[in-house]
Protein backbone atom coordinates (compact mmCIF):
# COMPACT_ATOMS: atom_id res chain seq x y z
CA UNK A 1 0.00 0.00 0.00
CA UNK A 2 1.83 3.09 -1.24
CA UNK A 3 1.33 6.22 0.82
CA UNK A 4 2.77 9.70 1.20
CA UNK A 5 4.44 10.59 4.49
CA UNK A 6 5.91 13.93 3.50
CA UNK A 7 3.91 16.78 4.98
CA UNK A 8 1.78 14.49 7.13
CA UNK A 9 1.98 14.22 10.92
CA UNK A 10 4.04 11.44 12.50
CA UNK A 11 5.03 10.17 15.94
CA UNK A 12 8.57 8.94 16.62
CA UNK A 13 9.80 7.30 19.83
CA UNK A 14 13.49 6.86 20.54
CA UNK A 15 14.01 10.26 18.90
CA UNK A 16 16.88 11.50 21.08
CA UNK A 17 19.58 9.92 18.93
CA UNK A 18 20.38 7.45 16.18
CA UNK A 19 17.75 6.38 13.69
CA UNK A 20 14.96 8.14 15.59
CA UNK A 21 16.73 11.50 15.45
CA UNK A 22 17.56 11.09 11.77
CA UNK A 23 13.98 10.10 10.96
CA UNK A 24 12.71 13.17 12.78
CA UNK A 25 15.06 15.48 10.91
CA UNK A 26 14.25 13.93 7.55
CA UNK A 27 10.48 14.00 7.99
CA UNK A 28 10.62 17.54 9.37
CA UNK A 29 12.55 18.68 6.30
CA UNK A 30 9.80 17.10 4.22
CA UNK A 31 7.17 19.20 5.99
CA UNK A 32 5.78 16.77 8.56
CA UNK A 33 4.61 18.02 11.97
CA UNK A 34 6.19 15.69 14.52
CA UNK A 35 5.47 14.41 18.01
CA UNK A 36 8.76 13.03 19.29
CA UNK A 37 9.53 11.19 22.52
CA UNK A 38 12.43 9.68 24.41
CA UNK A 39 13.51 9.01 27.98
CA UNK A 40 16.73 10.99 27.31
CA UNK A 41 15.60 14.56 28.01
CA UNK A 42 18.81 16.28 26.90
CA UNK A 43 19.10 14.32 23.67
CA UNK A 44 15.43 14.86 22.91
CA UNK A 45 15.82 18.62 23.38
CA UNK A 46 18.74 18.60 20.91
CA UNK A 47 16.63 16.77 18.37
CA UNK A 48 13.69 19.13 18.82
CA UNK A 49 15.94 22.18 18.43
CA UNK A 50 17.30 20.82 15.15
CA UNK A 51 13.90 20.37 13.48
CA UNK A 52 12.62 22.78 10.87
CA UNK A 53 8.88 22.42 11.39
CA UNK A 54 6.26 22.07 14.15
CA UNK A 55 7.25 19.69 16.95
CA UNK A 56 5.75 18.38 20.16
CA UNK A 57 8.54 17.07 22.36
CA UNK A 58 7.74 14.73 25.25
CA UNK A 59 10.01 12.96 27.75
CA UNK A 60 8.58 9.45 27.82
CA UNK A 61 9.43 6.01 29.16
CA UNK A 62 7.79 3.67 26.66
CA UNK A 63 7.53 0.99 29.34
CA UNK A 64 4.78 3.04 31.02
CA UNK A 65 1.63 2.14 29.09
CA UNK A 66 -0.51 4.72 30.90
CA UNK A 67 1.90 7.52 30.06
CA UNK A 68 2.16 6.40 26.44
CA UNK A 69 -1.65 6.65 26.25
CA UNK A 70 -1.45 10.15 27.75
CA UNK A 71 1.12 11.05 25.11
CA UNK A 72 -1.25 9.79 22.43
CA UNK A 73 -4.03 12.03 23.74
CA UNK A 74 -1.67 15.00 23.94
CA UNK A 75 -0.55 14.39 20.38
CA UNK A 76 -4.11 14.23 19.12
CA UNK A 77 -4.98 17.50 20.85
CA UNK A 78 -1.82 19.20 19.52
CA UNK A 79 -2.15 18.18 15.87
CA UNK A 80 -4.16 20.27 13.43
CA UNK A 81 -4.06 17.42 10.88
CA UNK A 82 -4.86 13.73 11.47
CA UNK A 83 -1.98 11.47 12.45
CA UNK A 84 -0.55 9.50 9.51
CA UNK A 85 2.37 7.45 10.89
CA UNK A 86 3.70 6.02 14.13
CA UNK A 87 7.35 4.97 14.38
CA UNK A 88 7.92 2.77 17.45
CA UNK A 89 11.68 2.97 17.46
CA UNK A 90 12.97 3.06 21.07
CA UNK A 91 15.42 0.27 21.86
CA UNK A 92 18.29 -0.86 24.11
CA UNK A 93 20.84 -3.69 24.14
CA UNK A 94 22.69 -6.06 26.44
CA UNK A 95 25.76 -8.24 25.87
CA UNK A 96 26.01 -11.57 27.70
CA UNK A 97 25.65 -15.30 27.35
CA UNK A 98 22.51 -17.09 28.47
CA UNK A 99 24.43 -18.71 31.34
CA UNK A 100 25.66 -15.37 32.66
CA UNK A 101 22.60 -13.28 31.90
CA UNK A 102 21.01 -11.12 34.59
CA UNK A 103 17.21 -11.54 34.71
CA UNK A 104 16.70 -7.88 35.64
CA UNK A 105 18.60 -6.79 32.53
CA UNK A 106 16.57 -9.11 30.33
CA UNK A 107 13.34 -7.67 31.76
CA UNK A 108 14.59 -4.10 31.30
CA UNK A 109 15.44 -4.80 27.67
CA UNK A 110 12.24 -6.69 26.86
CA UNK A 111 10.06 -4.06 28.52
CA UNK A 112 11.54 -1.38 26.26
CA UNK A 113 12.19 -3.25 23.02
CA UNK A 114 8.98 -5.28 22.91
CA UNK A 115 6.43 -3.86 25.34
CA UNK A 116 7.40 -0.34 24.35
CA UNK A 117 6.42 -1.22 20.77
CA UNK A 118 3.19 -2.82 21.97
CA UNK A 119 2.35 0.20 24.15
CA UNK A 120 2.97 2.62 21.31
CA UNK A 121 0.95 0.57 18.85
CA UNK A 122 -2.02 0.17 21.19
CA UNK A 123 -2.01 3.85 22.16
CA UNK A 124 -1.90 5.35 18.65
CA UNK A 125 -3.56 2.69 16.47
CA UNK A 126 -7.13 3.84 17.31
CA UNK A 127 -6.38 7.25 15.77
CA UNK A 128 -5.32 5.60 12.50
CA UNK A 129 -8.18 3.10 12.44
CA UNK A 130 -10.72 5.86 13.10
CA UNK A 131 -9.73 7.54 9.84
CA UNK A 132 -8.94 4.26 8.06
CA UNK A 133 -5.59 5.67 7.02
CA UNK A 134 -2.01 5.46 8.25
CA UNK A 135 0.89 3.19 9.05
CA UNK A 136 2.48 1.70 12.16
CA UNK A 137 6.24 1.22 11.69
CA UNK A 138 7.89 -1.00 14.30
CA UNK A 139 11.65 -1.36 14.56
CA UNK A 140 12.86 -4.94 14.79
CA UNK A 141 16.42 -5.80 13.71
CA UNK A 142 18.45 -8.23 11.64
CA UNK A 143 18.61 -9.97 15.02
CA UNK A 144 14.87 -10.44 14.56
CA UNK A 145 15.73 -12.58 11.52
CA UNK A 146 18.55 -14.71 12.98
CA UNK A 147 19.55 -15.63 16.52
CA UNK A 148 23.08 -14.56 17.48
CA UNK A 149 25.41 -15.52 20.35
CA UNK A 150 25.40 -13.29 23.44
CA UNK A 151 22.24 -11.60 22.20
CA UNK A 152 19.53 -13.96 23.47
CA UNK A 153 17.40 -11.27 25.13
CA UNK A 154 17.86 -8.78 22.30
CA UNK A 155 17.05 -11.40 19.66
CA UNK A 156 14.00 -12.59 21.62
CA UNK A 157 12.67 -9.02 21.84
CA UNK A 158 13.23 -8.32 18.15
CA UNK A 159 11.71 -11.64 17.04
CA UNK A 160 8.75 -10.71 19.25
CA UNK A 161 8.40 -7.31 17.55
CA UNK A 162 8.46 -9.06 14.20
CA UNK A 163 5.78 -11.57 15.21
CA UNK A 164 3.59 -8.92 16.82
CA UNK A 165 3.76 -6.67 13.76
CA UNK A 166 3.24 -9.51 11.28
CA UNK A 167 0.09 -10.49 13.19
CA UNK A 168 -1.12 -6.90 13.26
CA UNK A 169 -0.55 -6.63 9.52
CA UNK A 170 -2.91 -9.53 8.89
CA UNK A 171 -5.54 -8.06 11.22
CA UNK A 172 -5.41 -4.84 9.18
CA UNK A 173 -5.86 -6.51 5.80
CA UNK A 174 -8.53 -4.79 3.73
CA UNK A 175 -8.25 -1.53 5.67
CA UNK A 176 -6.44 1.70 4.94
CA UNK A 177 -4.00 1.10 7.80
CA UNK A 178 -0.83 -0.95 7.42
CA UNK A 179 1.90 -2.35 9.69
CA UNK A 180 5.58 -2.42 8.76
CA UNK A 181 8.61 -4.08 10.31
CA UNK A 182 12.03 -2.45 9.99
CA UNK A 183 15.12 -4.66 10.17
CA UNK A 184 18.26 -2.52 10.51
CA UNK A 185 21.68 -4.10 10.13
CA UNK A 186 24.69 -2.46 11.70
CA UNK A 187 23.86 1.23 12.14
CA UNK A 188 26.41 3.73 13.46
CA UNK A 189 24.56 4.57 16.69
CA UNK A 190 25.30 4.36 20.42
CA UNK A 191 22.99 1.42 21.13
CA UNK A 192 25.90 -0.90 22.01
CA UNK A 193 27.80 1.75 23.94
CA UNK A 194 24.68 2.56 25.99
CA UNK A 195 23.85 -1.10 26.61
CA UNK A 196 24.30 -3.16 29.74
CA UNK A 197 27.12 -5.60 30.49
CA UNK A 198 27.88 -6.43 34.12
CA UNK A 199 31.20 -8.20 33.63
CA UNK A 200 34.15 -5.86 33.19
CA UNK A 201 35.35 -7.96 30.25
CA UNK A 202 33.63 -10.43 27.92
CA UNK A 203 34.98 -13.88 26.98
CA UNK A 204 37.35 -12.26 24.45
CA UNK A 205 38.72 -9.89 27.08
CA UNK A 206 36.88 -6.85 25.70
CA UNK A 207 35.27 -4.08 27.74
CA UNK A 208 31.89 -2.68 26.74
CA UNK A 209 33.66 0.29 25.17
CA UNK A 210 35.86 -2.04 23.12
CA UNK A 211 32.80 -4.04 22.04
CA UNK A 212 31.17 -0.80 20.94
CA UNK A 213 34.31 0.23 19.05
CA UNK A 214 34.36 -3.14 17.27
CA UNK A 215 30.69 -2.70 16.38
CA UNK A 216 31.41 0.76 14.96
CA UNK A 217 34.04 -0.76 12.65
CA UNK A 218 31.56 -3.18 11.05
CA UNK A 219 28.46 -0.95 11.11
CA UNK A 220 27.89 -0.21 7.44
CA UNK A 221 25.06 2.32 7.54
CA UNK A 222 24.70 5.83 8.95
CA UNK A 223 21.51 6.85 10.78
CA UNK A 224 20.76 9.36 8.02
CA UNK A 225 20.97 6.67 5.36
CA UNK A 226 18.82 4.38 7.51
CA UNK A 227 16.18 7.11 7.82
CA UNK A 228 16.18 7.59 4.05
CA UNK A 229 15.69 3.84 3.45
CA UNK A 230 12.87 3.65 6.00
CA UNK A 231 11.12 6.75 4.67
CA UNK A 232 11.24 5.53 1.09
CA UNK A 233 10.29 1.99 2.07
CA UNK A 234 7.17 3.12 3.90
CA UNK A 235 6.12 5.38 1.03
CA UNK A 236 6.60 2.54 -1.45
CA UNK A 237 4.35 0.28 0.57
CA UNK A 238 6.96 -2.19 1.81
CA UNK A 239 5.74 -4.53 4.55
CA UNK A 240 9.30 -5.39 5.62
CA UNK A 241 12.14 -2.91 5.24
CA UNK A 242 15.73 -4.17 5.28
CA UNK A 243 18.18 -1.42 6.23
CA UNK A 244 21.74 -1.75 4.99
CA UNK A 245 23.58 -4.27 2.83
CA UNK A 246 24.22 -6.55 5.80
CA UNK A 247 20.46 -6.74 6.42
CA UNK A 248 19.99 -8.24 2.96
CA UNK A 249 22.70 -10.82 3.76
CA UNK A 250 20.97 -11.77 7.02
CA UNK A 251 17.63 -12.08 5.24
CA UNK A 252 19.14 -14.32 2.56
CA UNK A 253 20.87 -16.54 5.14
CA UNK A 254 17.62 -16.93 7.09
CA UNK A 255 16.02 -18.30 3.94
CA UNK A 256 18.76 -20.52 2.51
CA UNK A 257 20.54 -21.72 5.68
CA UNK A 258 18.02 -21.40 8.52
CA UNK A 259 19.96 -23.67 10.90
CA UNK A 260 23.51 -23.36 9.55
CA UNK A 261 23.75 -19.61 8.99
CA UNK A 262 26.34 -19.00 11.71
CA UNK A 263 28.77 -21.49 10.16
CA UNK A 264 28.29 -19.80 6.80
CA UNK A 265 28.92 -16.38 8.34
CA UNK A 266 32.06 -17.62 10.10
CA UNK A 267 33.46 -18.82 6.79
CA UNK A 268 32.66 -15.53 5.12
CA UNK A 269 34.50 -13.58 7.82
CA UNK A 270 37.54 -15.88 7.52
CA UNK A 271 37.97 -14.97 3.85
Amino acid sequence: MQRTLSGRPAVITGAASGIGRSLARRLSRHGSPLAIADVDEAGLAETAASLEGPVLSRVLDVRDADDVRRFARETRDWLSLPLAAVFNNAGVATHTTVLKSVPEDDSWLFDINFWGVVNGTRAFLPQLVERNYGVVVNTSSVYGLLGMPKQSAYCASKFAVRGFTDSLRQELRGTGVSAVTVHPGGIKTNIVRNGRMHAELDEQGRSLEQIAADFDKVALTTPDRAAEIIHRGVERGRARILVGPDAHVFDALARIAPTRYFSVMARLFEQ
